[in-house]
């Protein structure tokens, strides 16, 4: 049977999962409870009262958090010529065309992040059934397809984060480490809420975000005030 450690014991002791918590209050008891042996990654679940079966109620972006978010991200680019050299320069840790689809095609995916130049997609395009399902796909609406090949790259190596509703209705967010200085993660806490709140669709009724929990990798969940 597995032991629970007596920080964890104590940190759980009074815990509700309903009770709310102001931010700072939330980023506080969680750092406490982080007590794995790894640098914990800090996990932000949004709950939204959208109709994901409604394209135009559909949430998906990327966005850059204050701090980043403090993991090291595998970007690569679809690109060729001088603005394959030119991502490669900034942080790509692959770039291609034909190429970069056809090896991907044969099994690999050593990355996070797809950065794609429009003219591109006539390749990548044939990607659709392998990377769609991972959320790897590159798309205008998460800043994934662009002509400014070596700046998205350079943003989402330096911390930019990508997201997209579940289909139950939820957006997953990475906002630092559990290592990150408390006025730090709340900083990212507070400008992640902030974005997604900002793009609430013209056709939701009533309250857009119905929830907003914070959590480490081993951690209980805290929820937010919002």
């Amino acid at each position: 049977m597995a032991t629970i450690s007596k920080r964890r014991r104590e940190v759980s002791e009074g815990y509700s999962r309903l009770e709310v918590h102001t931010a700072e209050e939330a980023v506080k008891l969680l750092k406490a409870g982080a007590n794995a042996k790894f640098d914990e990654t800090v996990d932000l679940a949004i709950k939204l009262n959208i109709d994901t079966k409604q394209a135009d109620q559909l949430v998906r972006g990327s966005f850059s958090l204050p701090n980043g978010t403090g993991k090291s991200v595998r970007v690569i680019a679809f690109a060729e010529g001088d603005m394959a050299e030119k991502a490669k320069a900034n942080g790509a840790v692959e770039v291609g065309g034909a190429d970069l689809v056809e090896k991907i095609m044969k099994g690999w995916m050593e990355f996070d992040i797809a950065i794609c130049h429009p003219s591109m997609m006539r390749f990548v395009g044939k990607l659709g059934k392998v990377l769609g399902p991972k959320g790897l796909m590159p798309s205008p609406k998460s800043g994934t397809v662009t002509d400014k090949v070596e700046t998205a790259v350079s943003e989402f190596c330096a911390g930019k984060i990508e997201f997209r509703n579940d289909k139950e209705g939820n957006v997953h967010l990475v906002v630092g480490k559990a290592s990150f200085e408390d006025s730090k993660l709340v900083e990212n806490v507070k400008a992640a809420i902030a974005h997604i709140k900002s793009l609430r669709p013209a056709a939701v009724k009533g309250d857009f975000v119905t929830g907003v929990t914070v959590s480490s990798t081993m951690g209980l969940g805290y929820r937010v005030a919002v």
